[in-house]
């Protein structure tokens, strides 16, 4: 019987600890046998993730969860993880494999490498996926259909990486090798900076004197925008200062596009108006390319069915863009909308 640990249950521990304990019910009769025990040093959210049956069995020490364990799966936040695996090393089965969820990777490596012993690997991970809400929100499909980052530390054993990748696999995730350096570049851009201008955004507005009446007047646009200033200060603190230099230089290079942008529209010349309009378009067009990006199975990459539908975008400007691959967007779309509803109705 494999015996998996999850250190940390907040969603995506728990949503981990679903998933798995969901593939283990559905492969019992290929004879697949499966132990997860779970650790958080908040009762409370271990309290919850019991009453979910995240889990087959709790414990109330972070040492004793991972002493026979197999697969430890380090789902603390990331400024926490040097000390748990501080906590763990000494304790760890011989040949085990190690592996995190965390949203940096350069410093987690490090980590791993100084404090973890040679007799287990480590194989460094991060799932593209998550919400804002905590343990309550878990759910076992979290995974299906993300990208999850694998980088594995430069001596661990090709089963160690196996076993990683059955692990992504077995929540229906989809694995991608990734350099952990060039990792931290890219969310840096496309996960960092977003909560970072999110929060400064929420930050900006609820300053000005006149917030009391302005949030009155403010709709799905503040709404989509501000979301991420939601998430967790600490998370949120703690990925700012383990990729530090990707996220600053984010920023300049946001800085200066606002600053580009400012200057356009200060400038009351007769090209000001072609400006502004190249300027939208142009980020109009990226982010269509990016929301009609499919994966190697045909789907979209990102869960942007419903803007590709007629009634999101205007036909004309969906003909245009799109062309024909509207409506054949639109017919797999509600196949896959109906096919989730019925999913829904046979789990109740």
């Amino acid at each position: 019987m494999e015996r998996v640990a999850i250190i940390g249950l907040g969603l995506i521990g728990t949503s981990i600890g679903l998933g798995l304990r969901d593939w283990a019910a559905r492969e019992r009769g290929g004879g697949q046998k499966l132990h997860v025990v779970g650790f958080d040093i908040d009762l409370s959210q271990q309290q919850q993730a019991k009453r979910m049956k995240a889990t087959d069995e709790m414990s109330w020490d972070m040492p004793s969860v991972v002493r026979d364990a197999d697969l430890v799966i380090v789902a603390t936040p990331v400024g926490t993880v040097a000390d748990v695996f501080e906590t763990i090393g000494d304790h760890l089965k011989h040949g085990s494999v190690v592996t995190d969820v965390c949203s940096t990777k350069g410093d987690v490596m490090e980590w791993a490498r100084e404090k973890l012993p040679t007799t287990c690997s480590f194989v460094g991970g991060h799932p593209m996926a998550g919400k804002t809400q905590s343990t309550e929100a878990a759910e076992a499909t979290l995974f299906k259909g993300a990208t999850w980052c694998v980088c594995p530390s430069v001596r661990a054993s090709e089963a160690a990486v196996q076993t990683v990748l059955g692990l992504i696999a077995a929540l229906d995730a989809e694995a991608q090798f990734i350099d952990a350096r060039e990792h931290d570049g890219y969310v840096g851009g496309v996960s960092h900076l977003p909560f970072v201008l999110s929060s400064t955004l929420m930050n900006t507005v609820s300053a000005s004197p006149a917030w009391r009446d302005m949030k009155l007047l403010s709709a799905s646009g503040f709404r989509d925008v501000s979301r991420l200033a939601a998430g967790s200060a600490e998370m949120h603190r703690d990925i700012c200062q383990t990729n530090r230099e990707s996220v600053l230089r984010w920023i300049d290079e946001y800085t200066a596009n606002l600053q580009a942008f400012r200057a356009v529209l200060a400038d009351e010349g007769e090209g000001q108006g072609k400006a502004l309009h190249e300027f939208f378009t142009r980020a109009r067009d990226a982010r269509a390319d990016w929301s009609t990006a499919e994966r190697t199975d045909g789907q979209l990459a990102q869960e942007t069915e419903s803007e590709l539908s007629k009634g999101a975008i205007g036909s004309q400007f969906g003909q245009m863009l799109f062309g024909g691959m509207l409506r054949r967007r639109g017919d797999k779309s509600n196949g896959a909308n109906e096919s989730k509803r019925a999913e829904r109705a046979d789990r109740k």
